[in-house]
């Protein structure tokens, strides 16, 4: 499949990288690999599924196409603001050379979304940007959980700092930060909202191809259909193209203004990140990457990363930061992950209170053990099955039990009201179950818990940091973050596995061992210091030493953490 989908996008990469340029040369399958390649990995997996049909494989032949049903649509998701854009079968025969005279680019899902939502206007952006030595880029809250205490120890370091705002979803907007010497600024919320036609990308039809297995695709034809993805608004994680250009305008005046130093963000792959890095190039600009979120090799929709150092979190992720380094001179630095450092001052007692109230609130008493599930914005059909391989594990589990079901940060969490309901609408009799506050998340309870469980969600390094059991759940094909494979978590790919692992944890008399995880995260509470240090330079406090991108492995004898225990 990964094979199939990266032959494609060299084949339009080839073929049209050069049809569009942002006035600052930037070229649109660059800035847009991402929604691009997502895209065709949709058109991909159903061409896998056509030549694995047993009919077409006896006979293959011309796709016919539904009259009048649009080529690209959007697949339901529990995410908040991303939209999982899909290509239609009638979109698959279009690329496949069907003639088409009925039929638009846009199905009619499409064409009636409501706009993308945008955050209230901040009232925050400055008309001068101050002088900064480093200016960094936020989208998410968990960018911002990131950065912002990078930032905070180059301010103590004597250093200004400026973190500018690009989230388009209200919940995912910063405040200004109360550091002295932290400065802030955030772009029109409207920003994002601007649709409308990229010309260089409606070509007419030639006789330009690639070829999938037994398939033929018009790339002239697969360009048309990808810019329907460019030319729709889709906030800050999927802007227009049209938004693109804007973007890069604004953002010169940024650097122009504060004539910084570096470029700090922790997403340099998708388009703002992509095209942030690049204008700082122009710029002459250090760039730096660190790294936000656990890393697995099929988790990433285009494995690039752009920026000239790449801040990771364990030893295991240097492996991936030199297979995805980009710039020539690209250097890696395991230096833990900063927004983990608050984790050495926890309140433990003050979370499992918090975990008690919820459950209180849905029977008359507290099950003595919690279980946190922290949830990520998957179709409905997954979540289902992993709520339903968890309550069955939780049901035949020895002890007693109750769930907390914890959002993630972009996820609707009205899409979890339902998971846990019988047909009839009435909830399971047979197992506790309460809803975590959107605001609070598995990282606001789960040091209070008993086991958290995940596919592949960040908060299980958290949790194994915490020495929070963790189960890593779902069906052996789905990936996980791999803690596994370290000795940190166990692995349920069944109800019954879930069942194992909670009876196993009920045992009072079992062994407290636990692996160290340095491999996974280097914790010593001390990364944004240590992150600031590499951006300052070595003037600044200890010189680091950092592992070069084409280096064979992490130096061996950097110190491993043990930990810190938390108060």
């Amino acid at each position: 499949m990964n094979e199939h989908v990266s032959q494609v996008m060299e084949a339009l990469d080839t073929y049209g990288a050069h049809l569009s340029t942002t006035p600052g040369g930037a070229g649109w399958l660059h800035v847009q690999q991402v929604p691009a390649r997502r895209l065709v990995g949709q058109l991909v997996r159903k061409l896998m599924a056509l030549s694995a049909w047993e009919p077409f494989g006896q006979a293959p032949g011309s796709i016919t196409l539904a009259p009048y049903e649009g080529f690209v649509g959007v697949r339901s998701s529990s995410s908040r603001e991303y939209r999982s854009y899909t290509v239609t079968w009638s979109g698959v025969a279009f690329v496949l050379g069907t003639s088409a005279p009925h039929n638009l680019l846009r199905s009619a899902q499409l064409r009636n979304l409501p706009p993308a939502r945008l955050g209230a206007d901040s009232g925050l952006t400055p008309s001068t940007w101050p002088r900064s030595e480093v200016v960094a880029l936020s989208w998410s809250s968990r960018h911002a959980a990131t950065l912002l205490p990078v930032l905070e120890a180059v301010s103590h370091a004597g250093a200004r700092s400026l973190l500018l705002d690009l989230a388009t979803d209200g919940a995912e907007r910063c405040t200004a930060p109360e550091t002295a010497g932290v400065s802030f600024g955030a772009l029109p919320s409207d920003l994002f909202s601007v649709s409308g036609t990229v010309d260089g990308l409606h070509l007419p039809d030639d006789d330009r191809v690639v070829r999938v297995k037994q398939h033929t695709v018009f790339l002239a034809r697969l360009v048309r259909m990808i810019s329907v993805v460019l030319e729709t608004a889709g906030g800050c994680t999927q802007p227009s193209w049209r938004s693109v250009v804007e973007f890069e305008r604004r953002l010169d005046e940024v650097l122009t203004a504060a004539r910084p130093r570096t470029l700090l963000v922790s997403n340099d792959t998708s388009p703002l990140g992509a095209l942030a890095v690049h204008a700082a190039e122009r710029h002459s600009l250090n760039t730096v990457h660190v790294q936000h979120g656990a890393w697995t090799a099929e988790a990433v929709a285009w494995p690039a990363l752009h920026s000239r150092h790449i801040v990771v979190m364990g030893e295991r992720d240097v492996r991936l930061a030199k297979a995805w380094a980009r710039h020539p001179h690209a250097e890696a630095h395991v230096l833990g992950q900063p927004r983990l450092d608050c984790l050495t001052g926890l309140d433990r007692a003050a979370q499992r209170r918090y975990l008690a109230r919820l459950m209180a609130s849905t029977r008359d008493h507290e099950p003595s053990r919690i279980m946190v599930w922290a949830c990520q914005p998957f179709s409905h059909d997954r979540l289902k099955a992993q709520a339903d391989l968890i309550a069955q594990g939780l049901r035949s589990a020895d002890g007693d039990w109750g769930l907390v079901v914890a959002p993630h940060p972009a996820q609707c969490a009205e899409a979890l009201a339902s998971l846990f309901r019988h047909d009839g609408g009435s909830l399971d009799d047979e197992l506790r179950v309460a809803v975590a506050d959107p605001q609070v998340g598995a990282r606001g309870c789960m040091a209070g818990a008993d086991a958290l469980a995940s596919a592949y969600s960040t908060c299980g390094i958290e949790a194994v940091l915490l020495r929070v059991p963790v189960l890593e759940i779902g069906a052996s094909e789905e990936r996980t973050l791999g803690l596994a494979d370290h000795g940190l978590a166990h692995r349920c790919h069944s109800a019954d596995d879930v069942t194992a692992a909670l009876t196993a944890l009920a045992c009072t008399d079992r062994p407290d061992v636990q692996p160290m995880p340095d491999a996974v995260c280097r914790w010593h509470g001390g990364s944004a210091a240590a992150i600031a240090r590499l951006i300052l330079g070595p003037d600044s406090a200890t010189p680091l030493d950092p592992v070069p991108a084409d280096s064979s492995a992490a130096d061996p004898a950097q110190p491993q953490s043990e930990g810190v225990p938390t108060r």
